[in-house]
C-alpha cells in the first residue's frame, strides 16, 4: 500500500511511502464508525436544558372555583400544567449525554475511517513542511496546489503552531496532530492530507 509523496507545491518528490496495511487495508466497519461519531456528538452536548415543573412554579394555590357544579374539571392550583403559565409535565432536566465506548471499538472505528478514505482515493501524503510565520494565504496556496476540493483535514506528527494558525480561519480546512484527531474529524473531511512523519505516528498510536 504505497502512495507518492508530494511537496506543498503539488509536485511529486520522487519518493513513495508505505501505509500500514493493518490500518489502511482493513474492511471498514460502518457500525463502529457510527458508534464513535455518536459518542463524539453526545459528548459535545451541554445538557443544561431545564423546564420548571409544578413544584417550581411561583403561582397561587388558592382554590379557583368550587369543587362541583361548574361543568368542568376540578382545579385547586394555578400551578397545574393544564393552565397557561403552569408547570410543565415531565419537562427536560439537566443530564449528561456522554456514554462509554470500549477502547477496541474506538480503535476499530478510527482505523475504519482511515481505510475508507484510502479505499476512496481521498488521501494525499505530503512531505514534512513548516511556515516561517502563520499565513492563511500560504495554507490556501498549498490546498490549491494539491487540488483539494471540499473539506480537508491535515494531520501532522506533532502540534505545529504556525501550520495550525495558518489554517484555522479557513472554514473548510482543519489541522490536527495525529494523537488529537478523532474518528469524527476524519469522517467529516472529504480529503485527508497526511504529512510524511505522521504516518509513523498513526502506526505508533495503533500499536499502543
Amino acid at each position: 500500500m504505497k502512495l507518492d509523496v508530494l511537496n506543498i507545491k503539488g509536485e511529486n518528490t520522487g519518493r513513495s511511502i508505505s501505509l500500514p496495511e493493518e490500518i489502511f487495508g482493513i474492511e471498514p466497519s460502518a457500525h463502529a464508525v457510527y458508534l464513535a461519531v455518536k459518542q463524539y456528538n453526545a459528548a459535545q452536548r451541554q445538557g443544561t436544558h431545564k423546564a420548571k415543573e409544578k413544584n417550581e412554579i411561583a403561582r397561587t394555590t388558592k382554590k379557583l372555583k368550587r369543587q362541583k357544579g361548574t361543568g368542568t374539571a376540578r382545579a385547586g392550583s394555578m400551578k397545574s400544567p393544564v393552565f397557561r403559565g403552569g408547570g410543565r409535565v415531565f419537562g427536560p432536566r439537566p443530564r449528561n449525554y456522554s456514554f462509554k465506548l470500549n477502547k477496541k471499538v474506538k480503535e476499530l472505528a478510527r482505523n475504519s475511517a482511515y481505510a475508507h478514505k484510502y479505499a476512496n482515493g481521498a488521501i494525499i501524503v505530503v512531505e514534512d513542511f513548516n511556515f516561517d510565520n502563520p499565513s492563511t494565504k500560504a495554507y490556501k496556496n498549498m490546498l490549491s496546489n494539491l487540488k483539494v476540493q471540499g473539506k480537508s483535514l491535515l494531520l501532522t506528527a506533532d502540534h505545529n503552531s504556525n501550520v495550525y494558525m495558518s489554517g484555522r480561519n479557513l472554514p473548510k480546512a482543519s489541522t490536527h496532530a495525529v494523537h488529537n484527531a478523532t474518528t469524527y474529524d476524519i469522517v467529516k473531511a472529504d480529503v485527508l492530507i497526511i504529512s510524511e512523519n505522521s504516518v509513523n505516528q498513526i502506526k505508533a498510536v495503533y500499536e499502543q
